[in-house]
């Protein structure tokens, strides 16, 4: 059935169609993802354009799925993906597509709760689409995603971050005014704003030359200046409105009042009497209401059915697709909402529970929930309810499934009145029960002060839980909240309650002894540590807090210059971990021995190595996506700062192919960055530093200060000393971190930026800045004095940095003296990278006094032997600047003993100049360069001389050195310039 008799025009839209193709798909690299948001009032046409533009990507080869958000607030997890790919399946005629979309549909059926939690689901899913693209570019297109389900959402960040190794593009159509207060999307677009992968594109009404275009195409004529005055005043633009008044004037219904909300009601006024019933039906109904379905709420014959539907089409009200009807536009259900009767409306709903409950096959439990609870029957709407909780935690979306408890609390509330009372009483279905689940969901889904009012009714509740386990829940989830204060206190409680049984004594003890710990009380946590570990004794079964209460005596004992106890400790939770057998269990023991070595105790091989065999352990107990994850990224940290960036690469790289998501993969991205920001590669560093502020929009706060760290270390690199700066001063702003690591880290970096823009008088230093950065350094100074003595051995490394930079920014040449502390200051912690770079500047300081040129010399020469073995080009290539400047040698190795690492990072001493400006190049850099010439990209070069791109970044740095440029611009002048005719 057509959807439309008379179809409008798509009037001052054409450049957004095309911009819109391009952004999906021609700017996209193969691998790449990208994402646009269309943004607007009600009517301005978003739908209309989602049409236009899938029409056009499926006419250039992409696979596009199409999917709608639901807005009755409790809809299944996923729902949109789901929809479209039972659309898709209805469409295809290709037997090897249609084979992957039902194996995908067949996910979401059998999805059974595991220990990997949603990211597993996330990753099948996204092997799933996988299958469905077939090589082609895959676009998801969904509408209405102001109600977005949660775990939608999840799995756009997911997508969009690059994490599914999809070619990927979303474009979303969002009511703007939907979007108010803490609408959870809100925030997640303005995250996303910032990445250069995403677009939102905020779609304004026509303006008047469109809108007289508009309805002068309908009309069939121009307006006479009266009426088109008088249509632009009423309409504002907006296309929907211009078409329905045109529509009116160009069938003589001109005598309309000025508001829409009559235009409506005169249009279903003037419908026959069964395409009334038919369209008061849709709007009360769940979108999209399916044929069969609709013909049980209008029980009407079947060609009387057909024809109601074809005359509600023909007066555009209605739009028909293979899955169901719709209104043609939402504003048609709010001005129909109060046009009936509150029973006839209840009738209707009735009619569609009754139509679903009859129906075989598949249940829709949410809409079946939806309309017994709008029909007034909450007996049968409980059932239902609760149904579609159950399926919504088992495909992990504890968002959905907590509003659907909230809904059975509802329900199952007592009777309220006389009609209330005849309703029949859920039978078997205790208040304390939703209560406990409505709780434990609001929990896991973030909503804490809404878990913690469920739970304080649940303690009302005569069936309620026993004190002590009533104290452990609150403690868990006033901690979780971040009320750290309060949840130390309910443990306590727990502890002192007399109903408290030995396991839950356990269980409070060792939680908060990990709660003292994070409140850096290490000697009190200590102490309640070796309490939990006593009462843990006493329990059979208690491996989980033995564990739990060992990493927080290990790190205690760590922190109070007792490493060695700390450890004895550690070992013996794995110990007792690996007798019990339980996969989590020892998977957290190793997690906390790992992240004991390579932290506080700073013994970073052993960490390496404990980290890795961890990782093959968990590996072997079926934990591979999360916990194996987790570990390998210890490992990869620990390799980096030990100075072992190959073998880091390669442990990252086989972590990535587990696929993680959230914490897990923003773990492994920014490792990988670290990496990357080390090598010079830019292109790579950026990417991932976009796929991490991608997961982040969805939440994830304590991995902002390292992302911001990463981002101002790289924009140092390009010599973008104020996007440097901009970075630093938002993690200032942003983080109330008391980790003086990482705010030491964060202060160098800031204050690396003022000095390197001092020194290249690129970007004036900002005074504001340097006085905001020394305070956080002597805030960092006097809370390090506090702290346990292996932080305070790495604390101080960072500030012997920050103290050698400040001496740049006071004299403008820096202090010899206090570079070469930071240098010794990082040869004792075995840290290659700071060590070079100190060297480096403590060369550069004693050439700007013009004393101890040998001196200088040598540190130059140590500098770039660790920067080369390590690979760091922008590093090597600044030492190799100043050496050039100060007429220093810079002894390359012999052949022989040349390290062959994945990325070679080396080059030969440039050659004095010739008649020909080429003649230092090797010929395989003659191939690079005259590539780079024709304006081709890395990947490109690449691809054309089969060779990665990482090594042609690294020729292209060979080629900007020896022809003493800067841009690829200047070097392909000068190739231009020698080419032989």
């Amino acid at each position: 059935m057509a959807t439309d008799v008379d179809t409008a025009p798509l009037v001052g839209r054409a450049d957004t169609v095309a911009s819109l193709r391009s952004a999906l798909l021609d700017d996209v690299a193969p691998g790449n993802t990208a994402a646009v948001f269309l943004t607007g009032e009600s009517g301005v046409g978003k739908s209309r354009l989602l049409a236009e533009v899938s029409e056009r990507l499926r006419d250039a080869g992409a696979v596009v799925l199409t999917g709608s958000c639901l807005d009755i607030g409790d809809a299944s997890p996923l729902h949109p993906l789901r929809q479209a790919l039972r659309r898709c399946d209805a469409e295809l005629t290709e037997a090897r597509t249609s084979s992957a979309v039902r194996g995908l549909l067949q996910v979401f059926d059998e999805e059974t709760p595991g220990p990997d939690g949603a990211g597993a689901l996330l990753e099948r899913v996204s092997r799933g689409l996988h299958l469905v693209a077939g090589g082609r570019p895959l676009v998801l297109v969904l509408d209405d995603l102001q109600w977005v389900d949660r775990s939608t959402r999840q799995l756009l960040l997911y997508l969009l971050a690059g994490l599914g190794d999809l070619h990927l593009s979303v474009l979303a159509a969002i009511r703007a005014e939907s979007l108010q207060g803490a609408h959870p999307l809100r925030r997640v677009l303005t995250e996303l704003r910032r990445l250069r992968s995403v677009r939102v594109v905020d779609l304004a009404p026509l303006d008047r030359a469109g809108t007289d275009e508009l309805a002068a195409a309908i009309v069939g004529a121009p307006l006479p200046p009266e009426a088109a005055d008088r249509m632009w005043q009423r309409s504002g633009g907006n296309p929907f409105v211009v078409e329905e008044l045109a529509r009116d004037l160009r069938d003589g219904r001109d005598g309309l009042s000025d508001t829409l909300r009559e235009v409506f009601l005169s249009r279903v006024d003037a419908l026959p009497q069964h395409a009334h019933a038919v369209v008061h039906a849709v709007a009360a109904g769940v979108e999209p209401v399916e044929h069969w379905l609709l013909a049980q709420v209008v029980r009407l014959p079947e060609e009387e059915l057909i024809e109601a539907v074809r005359a509600a089409v023909a007066h555009r009200l209605l739009v028909g697709a293979d899955d169901g009807y719709r209104l043609r536009h939402r504003l048609v259900a709010e001005v129909l909402a109060h046009e009936l009767l509150p029973a006839e409306r209840a009738v209707l709903h009735r009619r569609y529970a009754e139509g679903l409950t009859s129906a075989t096959g598949e249940l829709h439990q949410a809409r079946l929930a939806h309309h017994w609870r709008l029909a007034g029957e909450p007996g049968r709407a409980l059932p239902a309810a609760m149904a579609a909780a159950r399926e919504a935690e088992r495909l992990h979306g504890y968002a959905e499934a907590h509003r659907h408890w909230s809904v059975a609390l509802q329900l199952a509330a007592p009777a309220a009145g006389p009609t209330d009372a005849e309703r029949p009483a859920p039978a078997g279905v205790g208040r304390a029960e939703l209560l406990t689940h409505a709780a434990e969901t609001a929990h896991h889904c973030g909503e804490h002060a809404r878990a913690l009012d469920l739970l304080e009714e649940l303690a009302r509740h005569p069936a309620g839980p026993p004190t002590c386990a009533l104290h452990i829940r609150r403690a868990r989830y006033l901690a979780a909240a971040g009320r750290s204060a309060p949840a130390e206190a309910e443990y306590r409680r727990a502890l002192e309650a007399a109903d408290c049984t030995p396991r839950e004594q356990a269980t409070a003890a060792a939680h908060l002894a990990e709660l003292l710990l994070h409140l850096g009380r290490y000697a009190e946590a200590g102490a309640q540590a070796r309490e939990a570990l006593q009462l843990a004794a006493a329990v059979d079964g208690s491996t989980s807090e033995v564990v739990l209460a060992s990493a927080a005596l290990g790190y205690s004992e760590a922190y109070l210059e007792d490493p060695e106890a700390g450890l004895a400790v550690m070992r013996r939770a794995l110990q007792t971990a690996e007798r019990s057998g339980r996969p989590e269990d020892v998977a957290c023991a190793y997690l906390h021995l790992a992240e004991l070595l390579t932290g506080p105790l700073n013994i970073l091989e052993e960490g390496v190595v404990v980290a890795r065999r961890g990782a093959e352990r968990v590996a072997e107990l079926g934990l591979g996506r999360t916990w194996e994850t987790r570990l390998l990224a210890i490992a990869t940290n620990g390799l980096f700062r030990v100075g072992q960036w190959a073998e880091a690469e390669k442990v990252v790289a086989a972590a990535l192919r587990h696929r993680p998501s959230g914490a897990d993969a923003v773990e492994l991205l920014l490792a990988r960055c670290r990496l990357s920001v080390g090598y010079g590669d830019i292109e790579a560093s950026d990417r991932d530093l976009e796929a991490v502020a991608t997961v982040l929009a969805g939440g994830g706060a304590r991995h902002v200060l390292p992302m911001l760290i990463l981002r101002a270390g790289l924009a140092m690199w390009q010599g973008r000393h104020d996007l440097a700066r901009q970075a630093v001063q938002r993690g200032l702003t942003e983080s109330r971190s008391d980790d003086v690591i990482v705010l030491a880290t964060l202060a160098w970096h800031g204050l690396r930026a003022e000095a390197e823009a001092s020194a290249s008088r690129t970007v004036e230093v900002d005074p504001t800045a340097v006085r905001r950065l020394r305070e956080v350094v002597d805030r960092v100074a006097r809370k390090s004095e506090k702290a346990g003595a292996p932080v305070r051995y790495v604390a101080d490394g960072f500030l012997a940095l920050c103290d050698a930079e400040i001496s740049r920014l006071d004299d403008g040449r820096g202090d010899p003296e206090l570079w070469g502390r930071s240098a010794a200051e990082w040869d004792r912690r075995n840290h290659p990278y700071p060590a070079a770079y100190s060297r480096l500047r403590q060369a550069e300081a004693l050439l700007g006094r013009r004393s101890r040129v040998a001196t200088a010399g040598k540190l130059l020469r140590q500098a770039h032997q660790m920067a080369q073995a390590l690979g760091a080009v922008p590093l090597s290539s600044e030492i190799r600047g100043l050496a050039g400047r100060a007429r220093v040698t810079l002894a390359e190795p012999p052949a022989a003993e040349t390290r062959t690492v994945p990325r070679p990072r080396t080059a030969p001493p440039a050659a004095l100049p010739a008649v020909d400006e080429l003649t230092a190049l090797t010929a395989r850099e003659r191939e690079v360069l005259a590539a780079v010439a024709e304006g081709l990209t890395n990947k490109e070069i690449g691809q054309r001389l089969f060779i990665s791109e990482r090594t042609i970044g690294v020729h292209v740095s060979h080629i900007f050195d020896k022809l003493q440029v800067r841009t690829r611009v200047q070097a392909s002048a000068i190739h231009l310039r020698n080419r032989p005719e």
